[in-house]
C-alpha cells in the first residue's frame, strides 16, 4: 500500500476529544467528520482534501475510546503518521480500517503542505520536499488483514462469524 498525500501537522498528547467532541458522537455518521478537530482548528476538516497524511507528535489518540479514527477515515485523511499512537487509539484504526503508523522524527520532518510519501507495509516515510526518509514500526501480519478487508466488522462478516440480530443457536 503506497500513499502520496499532503501533510497537516498536529502537535503532542491530541485527545480524542479534541479528534471527535462528545456532542457529535450521536451525530450521523456521515455528519462526524466535518466537526473534526472543530474546538482548536475550527473550519478544518473543510480545508482537508481526500488523500491527505495528518502528521502527530507524541501520544496521538488519547483518551476514550470514541471512534474518532472511524471519523479520520471517513473525512478522507489517507493515514496518520505519529511520534508515537496511544495503545487504545492504535487499535481503533485497526478495527476501522485507517492506517495509521507510529514513526520517530516525522513530526519535525515535515512542514505542514508537505507532501508525504509513505510505504505503508515497509513502514517507510519520505517528505517528498526535502528527501527525508524515515522507518517506522510496521503492522503485524494480522493487523494489515483487517485493514485489507475494510476493518474488523467486515473481516469477520467475511468470514461467516457474524450473525442476524435475533439470532440464537440452536
Amino acid at each position: 500500500m503506497k500513499l502520496v498525500g499532503r501533510v497537516w501537522r498536529f502537535g503532542d498528547d491530541i485527545n480524542t476529544d479534541l479528534i471527535l467532541p462528545i456532542p457529535v458522537v450521536p451525530l450521523p455518521l456521515e455528519d462526524r467528520p466535518q466537526h473534526m478537530f472543530r474546538a482548536n482548528r475550527p473550519g478544518w476538516a473543510a480545508e482537508v482534501r481526500r488523500g491527505d497524511i495528518l502528521v502527530a507528535g507524541r501520544n496521538y489518540g488519547m483518551g476514550s475510546n470514541r471512534p474518532a479514527a472511524q471519523v479520520m477515515r471517513d473525512l478522507g485523511l489517507a493515514c496518520l503518521l505519529a511520534e508515537s499512537i496511544n495503545g487504545l487509539f492504535l487499535r481503533s484504526c485497526v478495527n476501522y480500517a485507517f492506517p495509521a503508523l507510529e514513526v520517530v522524527g516525522v513530526h519535525e520532518a515535515f512542514d505542514e503542505g508537505d507532501v508525504a510519501e509513505v510505504d505503508f507495509e515497509a513502514a517507510v516515510v519520505t517528505n517528498a520536499r526535502t528527501g527525508a526518509v524515515l522507518h517506522g514500526s510496521p503492522w503485524p501480519g494480522m493487523a494489515i488483514e483487517v485493514l485489507e478487508a475494510g476493518g474488523l466488522i467486515q473481516q469477520l462478516d467475511a468470514a461467516g462469524l457474524l450473525h442476524p440480530v435475533g439470532w440464537a443457536p440452536d
